[in-house]
């Protein structure tokens, strides 16, 4: 039988088998395949059985499902090649003399019936850093001092005006009333 297993340390030979046409693979607990881990979403992909091959569907996951460090939204998992939902990596195990049953896929992709989101149940993003294009064009940005060039505001401008305004008026009031003030005797 066709089955899905776990790379990672910690969950490392953990496995499902791909028993159904349509397996959903996901963070809650509503998935076929239940992976507690904060890098995969709640509905993160579906896996169907077509004949010989064995299709992963992307569900629009926040970390993405890859196929040997490739991103997909619906490919082929080949046995050998490495599946990587967020940062857990499975492989692709069909076992000896595994035939995969015949199934049809459907023309449109189910919409999974979310869960109520509990308190820690979101999907942690991974940060991916910066690639070489957008440094690139960054540093020829950086070489002129206009990214760096401090900018004029007219509103801090026209508070400065009236705050001075305001004190200059108020000290005029000031000397009026103590020159009013008739001095003991």
């Amino acid at each position: 039988m066709a089955k899905l297993v776990i790379l990672n340390q910690g969950m490392t030979g953990r496995s499902h088998e791909l028993a159904v046409d349509r397996t959903t693979i996901g963070r809650v607990e509503d998935n076929t395949f239940h992976i507690q881990d904060g890098s995969v979403s709640s509905h993160h992909c579906e896996v169907h059985l077509r004949g010989t091959e064995v299709l992963i569907r992307d569900l629009n996951s926040t970390n993405g499902t890859f196929i040997n460090n490739e991103k997909i939204s619906e490919a082929v998992l080949k046995p050998g090649q490495t599946l990587r939902l967020g940062q857990v990596e499975l492989k692709l195990d069909l076992g000896a003399g595994v035939d995969i049953p015949a199934s049809s896929v459907p023309a449109a992709p189910a919409t999974p019936v979310p869960a109520k989101p509990r308190q820690g149940d979101a999907t942690m993003v991974i940060p991916r850093g910066v690639s070489l294009d957008q440094l690139g064009g960054a540093s020829k940005g950086l070489a002129s001092a206009t990214a760096f060039s401090k900018k004029k505001n007219k509103t801090n401008m026209i508070f400065i005006i009236i705050g001075v305004v305001v004190f200059l008026v108020i000290a005029g009031l000031l000397i009026m009333v103590f020159n009013q003030v008739p001095s003991p005797k």
